[in-house]
């Protein structure tokens, strides 16, 4: 019996392009494959889950004999940055997806935002990495006082404020009013970001983990309601409560980059819970992705697999840990934006099967449909379970 799923995301850790990438200029996107092969990064535990394994990565490091199931997932969904990509884990496909500003924010939008908000001028409406922007436009920030708005290749709406010049909860009150304009028809964009920073030169500009996401609450029904509602509890750490607009989630943990998450997520498992456990680790996309910094990826990733050890020690007989992503952010690629690629899937517990290879799932949402069939709760309309397949 399996009475506890424990997901924990690697924010950005995809395993080679889709067969649409062409759609989104992400030919050639192999985030693994790509660390792997500038850096070598030792990662014995992923490795003995079946990291290697997995079909069609392009690396020679295969086990012989695996401790769990593993396999590779494709998106269905239209997008390519984390909220689809949580979401369509959680069982909700996007389609059609959200608008996209290759060339900015329209006037109008940008009108009604500083009406809205008050704010008497915005600065610099770019398509951009924020690092870059807030080199550009930070000092000019703090001298106006002006948010400054970008977005990427992503359906979002960023504003970055000094948090000594718009403090943070004032920025997110601006966030929320602009989440309200953007929910219209005509605006559709999938996420509002606050980028606060601290700093006091464009040298020395870093932003801080007091960013908040508000996402578009249009998406449907997730396996998190579905378990909510059957008694058991949903514990969300880092950005899980943002990205699912709380709903689904009885217990919520904010965290401050991967160690704190990676500490939060097995405090919660040494806890005597049922449900699901849904774990968030940021800093592989924001840290190192965005940035095309292969050897933090890389450390991170080895940091990552030398807690798995503690991780998998304090689970109970009864839980089912699941190592899986959201999308790719290949740092070794000239972009800095998230890629279109194939997600991980390592699974692990005393109920699951070893060395069993679940093969090239069609939809992210197998990873739900999985979990609401081996707690005994009703599925979604999405995705097909394996369950079958990876209990012993």
């Amino acid at each position: 019996m399996i009475n506890r799923a424990i997901i924990i995301v690697l924010d950005g850790f995809g395993v080679g392009e889709l067969p649409d990438a062409n759609k989104y200029g992400d030919e050639g996107s192999n985030t693994l494959k790509g660390i792997y092969e500038k850096c070598k990064p030792n990662l014995p535990n992923m490795k003995k889950l079946g990291l290697y394994n997995i079909e069609g990565i392009g690396i020679n490091e295969k086990e012989e004999y695996v401790i769990g199931s593993y396999g590779k997932l494709a998106e269905k969904s239209v997008g390519k940055n984390s909220p689809v990509g949580h979401w369509e884990i959680s069982g909700h496909i996007t389609n059609p997806g959200f608008t996209t500003y290759p060339n900015a924010f329209p006037e109008e939008l940008i009108q009604e935002f500083m009406k809205e908000t008050g704010v008497n001028g915005i600065l610099c409406n770019e398509v951009g990495s924020g690092t870059e922007i807030l080199k550009r436009f930070g000092e000019e920030h703090i001298k106006t006082g002006y948010p400054i708005i970008y977005t990427s290749a992503d359906s979002v709406f960023q504003i970055a404020a000094h948090e000594d010049v718009i403090p943070v909860e004032e920025l997110y009150k601006i966030c929320k009013i602009a989440r309200k304009i953007l929910e219209k028809e005509e605006y559709n964009v999938g996420t509002v970001i606050a980028r606060p920073f601290i700093g006091t030169t464009r040298e020395n500009f870093t932003r801080t983990y007091n960013r908040r996401d508000f996402e578009s609450n249009s998406f449907g029904r997730t396996m998190l309601e579905n378990i909510k509602e059957s008694g058991k509890e949903v514990i969300a750490i880092g950005k899980i409560e943002d990205l699912f607009s709380g709903r689904g989630i009885t217990t919520s943990y904010h965290t401050e980059g991967n160690d704190d998450g990676i500490e939060k997520t097995i405090e919660q498992i040494k806890r005597d819970t049922q449900g699901l456990i849904f774990t968030n680790l940021v800093d592989f996309d924001m840290l190192y992705g965005h940035r095309n910094n292969v050897e933090g990826y890389s450390n991170a990733l080895e940091y990552f697999d030398s807690k798995l050890p503690e991780i998998i020690k304090n689970m109970k007989s009864t839980d089912m840990l699941i190592i899986t992503a959201d999308h790719g952010n290949d740092p070794t690629t000239p972009s800095t934006d998230h890629s279109r690629e194939y997600i991980p899937i390592l699974i692990y517990g005393n109920k699951i099967k070893e060395n069993t290879n679940i093969g090239t799932r069609e939809t992210y949402a197998d990873i739900s449909a999985t979990i609401l069939d081996i707690l005994g709760i009703p599925k979604l309309k999405n995705g097909d379970s394996f369950k079958n397949e990876i209990w012993k």
